[in-house]
């Protein structure tokens, strides 16, 4: 499958990519997820993050959305200059629409390195918040282990991608920093089961993710991602059992001259009628927060075939998702803030007051917007 008008989002075998035998061809099906769809499933992951640990995470979600809501509360978002913690079903908006999501934002353990003087969005990573522990024994452990090893799993797919743009595996290493100086952020979302008097089935509306990579694990059997194509058209994204949905986000697309697509993606709600509501964990995994990808210090060489298939793909066109271009002109961290201003306007309102008055000089809203 090539061309600008995929029809289905590929499947890869990550076990491919271990055997020095077949870990061309893996890396041949990634360039064409790369440059062509945006998307991609990946099965045979066990090797880094195993199906008991998945499995165990998974028993804790509908727990987790169980728990009292003042006990949630006691962990909401604006608690946290980290924008983490938890959210309100229908707290957001994206293109003018109520995202009916209810979800908890959840990161790899970072200690915040921001000083007096120093950027606002050095405070965008630190510490998460968690229930506790004595309403959901063992959720903060396995959550912890789940991230470490997502994270671990992305760490090496980032070589995997430098080697299909037939970069070395380290080509994009200059975009990232010390593990200890790096975060990757996640969220345990739900999605309800709208009624028949419903206005909408938007559980979040389309979008371009940030960074360079996000790892989704779809966690429960209900449809509801779509990927748009450049057609306009809406591709179903399906659960697959035992896999996760992999996609490129606009740092990537800018920090490689277009070669690779971040593509156009939302979720809608469970169909009416449903016996329970979607559950989705992605981890969106971040580059360094000063890095500034269109910065000629950052600036990357590709070889001539790979910019020829570029050029003969042709220039992507618009689709319905148009955030994340401020990657253009500011740094990682400054985009990344910028964003969950906007999304998250009552924590911007207690703990980024300039930026807050900037992006809502009417007073706080109702409902934060990506777009």
């Amino acid at each position: 499958m090539t061309g600008l008008d995929f029809s289905e989002i590929p499947l890869l075998d990550y076990s491919l990519a271990l055997s020095a035998e077949t870990k061309p061809q893996f890396i041949l099906q990634l360039r064409n997820a790369l440059m062509n769809v945006g998307f991609l499933y990946l099965s045979n992951t066990d090797s880094v993050v195993g199906p008991e640990l998945i499995e165990e995470l998974k028993s804790y979600i509908p727990k987790l959305f169980a728990l009292p809501q003042d006990q949630k509360d006691k962990v909401r978002m604006a608690n946290s200059p980290h924008f983490l913690g938890y959210s309100r079903l229908g707290s957001e908006l994206t293109k003018g629409k109520t995202d009916n999501r209810e979800q908890f934002d959840i990161a790899t353990d970072h200690v915040s390195r921001w000083k007096p003087g120093d950027p606002d969005y050095y405070n965008v990573w630190g510490p998460s918040q968690y229930p506790d522990e004595d309403l959901i024994p063992g959720f903060q452990a396995t959550m912890k282990t789940y991230l470490s090893a997502v994270s671990a799993l992305g760490t090496h797919f980032i070589t995997l991608i430098a080697e299909a743009l037939s970069l070395p595996s380290d080509g994009l290493s200059r975009f990232y920093e010390s593990p200890d100086r790096m975060q990757h952020r996640s969220k345990v979302v739900q999605y309800p089961v709208p009624t028949e008097r419903s206005e909408s089935d938007q559980g979040v509306g389309p979008h371009y993710d940030a960074g360079f990579l996000t790892i989704l694990l779809q966690a429960s059997p209900h449809p509801g991602l779509q990927v748009q194509n450049l057609s306009g058209d809406w591709i179903d994204a399906p659960p697959v059992p035992e896999t996760f949905v992999i996609n490129f986000g606009r740092a990537l697309e800018f920090a490689t001259q277009g070669i690779v697509r971040a593509t156009s993606h939302r979720v809608l709600s469970p169909p009416v009628g449903s016996s329970s509501p979607r559950y989705s964990i992605p981890l969106f995994h971040n580059i360094s927060l000063d890095v500034r990808v269109r910065d000629p210090k950052y600036e990357l060489e590709f070889p001539a075939e790979i910019l020829k298939l570029r050029d003969e793909r042709g220039i992507l066109s618009g689709t319905d998702s148009v955030n994340y271009s401020e990657f253009e002109t500011q740094p990682s961290g400054m985009v990344q803030l910028m964003g969950r201003v906007k999304s998250h306007p009552d924590v911007a309102q207690r703990h980024y007051p300039a930026l807050f008055e900037r992006f809502f000089p009417d007073g706080l809203p109702a409902q934060g917007f990506a777009y």
